[in-house]
């Protein structure tokens, strides 16, 4: 009898230590769980607070000269007040902004992308083709030196906001055939895009891959891109002029993009950004008839890129600084560019001019 208590005795006990185990696995579960949950929760936090960061810029800007002045010093009472006589073209010569401002008035940057502080200075072209501006005229060393020498002009003409030197590279040619995607447009080979990347890595500069849409859709060419949209120095442009409809032809009709297809191109960059932890980027649309782009009002920046319209025609600078005011000024987003045609314009504007323009030109690129 007195054995069997025995027994009885260590069963009541066996049960109540394994019921004490299972209380303290259960403690420490759930401790464990509260662990990783508040674990998960200051995750996100840390997530959403590096959202608000912003990574640093892969470029470096030409520094001005130790005896640059900021232009507007050099400007009269009557310049600092009034846009040049050439772009109000008859109108009301008053400033909306004052010298020095690129953003377009009422217009705000909360990126920190390359034009926040800085300007941009490009050379446009193709590699195979002198016709399609100055990139086809020299070879990539010669041509970097040249475009460092342009950009210095614009350094020291304003020294507030030194300039960066940019490549634009037209990496989607338009032509008057269908081609081998029946879209009416030559894609530039990836040897050199690869080749005009490495070379504004090598020179701490910019690569602007610029597209010509043929009969395809903007979205498409951008996909296509995205291999080196992806690295931290390469941004989009879009020639609007070359999209054409279907039954058109590049070159013979005048293309146009809605500005509804250029918000999704941002859109699209702007969540690229985010998910590679990149550098804040930038499109710029080109420009030179009222028909080339419609529907502007569809275009808002983001917080991650930022917006360029720039006025694309050639030919006499009086005239050129007249549709600055109506395509630009007038109707920007975000901030203004301005191309010159080193062989076309009627003279050649210089730095001092380009930055006396109502608002100042944030990319200046040059063919």
């Amino acid at each position: 009898m007195r054995k069997i208590t025995v027994i009885l005795f260590l069963l009541i006990l066996g049960v109540f230590a394994a019921a004490c185990s299972e209380e303290s696995s259960s403690d420490q579960q759930d401790n464990k769980t509260e662990t990783e949950e508040e674990a998960q929760e200051n995750e996100g936090t840390e997530s959403a607070s590096s959202d608000t960061q912003h990574t640093e810029q892969p470029f470096k800007a030409v520094e001005p000269d130790d005896s640059a002045a900021p232009l507007k010093e050099g400007l009269t009472e009557e310049e600092l007040n009034n846009m040049p006589s050439a772009e109000a073209h008859g109108g009301d010569r008053t400033r909306m902004v004052p010298v020095g401002e690129t953003l377009v008035k009422g217009a705000e940057d909360e990126s920190s992308g390359p034009l926040k502080d800085h300007r941009i200075v490009a050379y446009y072209g193709h590699p195979d083709s002198e016709n399609m501006g100055i990139l086809g005229e020299m070879e990539p060393d010669a041509l970097m030196e040249k475009l460092k020498e342009q950009t210095q002009a614009y350094s020291n003409a304003d020294p507030e906001r030194p300039a960066v030197p940019m490549i634009e590279l037209i990496s989607t040619v338009a032509q008057r055939t269908p081609g081998p995607e029946g879209k009416y447009y030559h894609r530039t080979s990836p040897e050199d895009i690869d080749r005009y990347a490495e070379l504004a890595e090598e020179n701490d500069a910019l690569l602007m891959l610029d597209v010509q849409l043929g009969t395809d859709s903007v979205m498409n060419q951008v996909k296509l891109l995205e291999k080196w949209l992806k690295l931290p120095y390469v941004h989009l442009a879009i020639d609007t002029e070359f999209h054409v409809a279907e039954g058109e032809t590049p070159g013979v009709n005048l293309g146009q993009v809605d500005g509804a297809e250029v918000q999704q191109a941002v859109n699209y960059l702007s969540k690229m950004v985010e998910v590679n932890d990149l550098p804040d980027k930038m499109i710029l649309v080109h420009q030179f008839m009222d028909e080339a782009l419609t529907n502007k009002e569809a275009i808002t920046p983001t917080d991650n890129v930022e917006v360029v319209l720039n006025y694309d025609g050639w030919g006499d600078s009086a005239t050129k600084m007249s549709l600055y005011r109506k395509f630009v000024r007038n109707e920007a987003v975000q901030y203004g560019g301005f191309k010159i045609f080193y062989n076309k314009d009627e003279p050649v504007m210089s730095a001092e001019d380009v930055l006396r323009l109502d608002p100042n030109p944030a990319v200046i690129n040059y063919q």
